[in-house]
């Protein structure tokens, strides 16, 4: 993700002041209008701490680290700085997510229709169930859809993701499937958000600046 989001940020305004890797002091981003963190789960909220104590607004697309949000929304309050995350930087995704949302809410009253969510990811993709599927099932959940959905996750080859949720009965089959061709997508939609995030305070979830 980091070649891809160094390879397309000159279409979007940006010249790269610093590269942090695992290793690095984060220290090494002071003076950055912006920066975009794709790292680990563990990495992550010490990474979001450290640009906000810089007062870098941050762009973070590292899944897996939500237990640690309280902790994390404190630090970008102190620092007086922004950050918008997300489980997925797709455009396409976030579209898929209101789709999918708007589906449960129409057939939560429905009890005819059970559900699942299912996903596949490139084999070394660290967490599994993908925040995204996650999102995906808190959107059902949050459109009134209460009963059961059975949710499963494959991990295999270089996969870029797909994600499907569907609706089943005895009369018919509702469908609704996103796939990823590249990270591209996931990377144009990071420079989006970095686009935007500068000026601003707080914490903000990608899918309300679309």
């Amino acid at each position: 993700m980091g070649k891809l989001i160094e390879e397309l940020a000159p279409e979007y305004g940006f010249t790269i002041h610093a590269r942090v890797d695992m290793n690095d002091d984060i220290r090494q981003a002071d003076g950055a209008d912006v920066a975009i963190e794709f790292s680990t789960p563990h990495a992550a909220p010490g990474n979001i701490e450290g640009l906000a104590a810089l007062g870098i607004p941050t762009v973070s697309g590292t899944t897996g680290w939500l237990e640690h949000m309280d902790r994390v929304r404190t630090a970008v309050g102190r620092g007086g700085a922004g950050l918008v995350w997300a489980a997925n930087f797709s455009i396409g995704v976030n579209v898929f997510l209101r789709a999918v949302r708007e589906t449960a809410r129409l057939l939560a009253n429905e009890p005819a229709y059970g559900a699942w969510a299912w996903e596949i990811h490139h084999s070394t993709k660290k967490d599994a169930t993908s925040g995204t599927l996650l999102a995906l099932v808190n959107e059902m959940k949050t459109a009134g859809y209460q009963r059961t959905i059975d949710t499963s996750s494959n991990r295999a080859g270089t996969h870029p993701g797909t994600h499907e949720v569907g609706f089943d009965s005895a009369a018919d089959t509702i469908t609704l499937r996103h796939t990823a061709r590249s990270r591209e997508g996931f990377a144009r939609g990071a420079l989006k958000a970095a686009q935007w995030i500068p000026g601003k305070k707080g914490v903000f979830e990608f899918k309300e600046i679309l």
